[in-house]
């Protein structure tokens, strides 16, 4: 009987301390927030970009590395990144092109990579995204590349053939989809609704437990969550984000095949918005390429990179639409553009193309 004072006692001072620290952080945040913003005015003034990837990079590697504990270093940089997104909504608003509406992971994709400030500006599809960031109407877009079950996203390599923009960095994200509907049953369910990537990637669930269920590809997993909300006889495969910001019930989650299912979003910009980030020591260089149609040509292609000692990662091909069956080639290679062997590989590789076209150097994502 006489502890529960004592403890009482002990959790008031305990809450005392975090209030009091609390008001310190808030004091702190807001200083550096103070300074961000003169950083503002002379990049401002400078006509510098105000967001810098390597920078948060940077700050975010040394405060992890700075860390004590006990919180985890994942946890640390998460914080510092959104105090950083903060700060430069302060200096510049990003405006950042994703695929909509609100709850796909392209827009998670995006959240990670400038943090929650950011102003994102949702895209019926991924071609929307290109158009919107090479217009300007957004400084950046966010598109899928790559799913790690499914493979390559092929209206986004599409599109970089004609787009000016550039890539000046990547997200891995872990994606889970989930069922979803109006009531929390699978009973009853006439369509599933996804983007066609997301159906290709649940289809042995599907075909196990619904498998009379019609499956409707539409042009986001988030537009299926919207759709399953205004139908109690659909149901779509969406995030945990879409099902909150559509009122829906969770009836299945993670149904993908595949337990570690990942997709590679590539954050894109035009060169004169953000330049090639400058190298990291963990780069990915992407390029698109075409060959004369002649025997040898495409074996050709891999010569240059053996002789000067660059891995490829990624070999990807995709019609040119001519129809002359040709074919356009998307190489990625590990290695940054201002690495000597890397430069070295990319000189002799041009010389032997037809088409040939940088897409972009930038840091590998962990």
């Amino acid at each position: 009987m006489s502890q529960q004072p004592i403890q009482s006692d002990a959790l008031a001072a305990l809450r005392v301390q975090i209030d009091a620290l609390d008001k310190q952080l808030l004091q702190l945040v807001n200083d550096r927030a103070k300074v961000a913003e003169q950083v503002g005015e002379i990049k401002r003034a400078e006509g510098s970009p105000f967001f810098r990837p390597d920078r948060v990079a940077q700050v975010i590697e040394k405060i992890t590395q700075a860390n004590p504990g006990p919180l985890k270093n994942e946890h640390i940089a998460s914080i510092w990144r959104e105090i950083m997104s903060a700060c430069l909504a302060l200096e510049a608003p990003q405006r950042v092109a994703v695929l909509g509406p609100q709850g796909t992971f392209c827009e998670q994709a995006a959240i990670e990579f400038f943090g929650s400030a950011a102003n994102l500006i949702y895209c019926a599809n991924f071609d929307e995204v290109f158009h919107a960031t090479a217009a300007g109407t957004a400084q950046y877009g966010v598109v899928g590349m790559e799913n790690s079950t499914e493979g390559v996203v092929a209206r986004s390599l599409d599109l970089f053939l004609r787009s000016p923009v550039h890539v000046v960095g990547e997200i891995s994200l872990l994606v889970r989809h989930n069922l979803m509907r109006q009531s929390n049953s699978d009973a009853g369910i006439e369509v599933v609704m996804a983007h066609p990537q997301a159906l290709a990637q649940c289809q042995g669930w599907l075909s196990q437990h619904l498998p009379h269920v019609e499956r409707r590809a539409v042009a986001s997993n988030a537009e299926g969550a919207r759709l399953a909300a205004s139908n109690p006889a659909w149901a779509a495969l969406a995030s945990e984000r879409a099902a909150s910001q559509f009122g829906l019930h969770i009836v299945h989650h993670a149904i993908q095949d595949e337990a570690y299912n990942r997709t590679r979003f590539a954050v894109i910009a035009l060169p004169q918005t953000l330049a090639t980030p400058p190298a990291s020591g963990n780069d990915c260089t992407s390029l698109v390429v075409s060959v004369p149609n002649r025997p040898g040509a495409v074996h050709d292609l891999l010569v240059p990179l053996k002789n000067n000692g660059v891995s490829m990662t990624r070999f990807e091909s995709r019609p040119a639409k001519s129809g002359q069956w040709e074919y356009y080639f998307y190489i990625d290679i590990a290695g940054h553009v201002s690495q000597p062997q890397v430069a070295a590989a990319l000189q002799e590789l041009q010389g032997l193309c037809a088409f040939y076209k940088v897409l972009g150097s930038y840091p590998v994502s962990e």
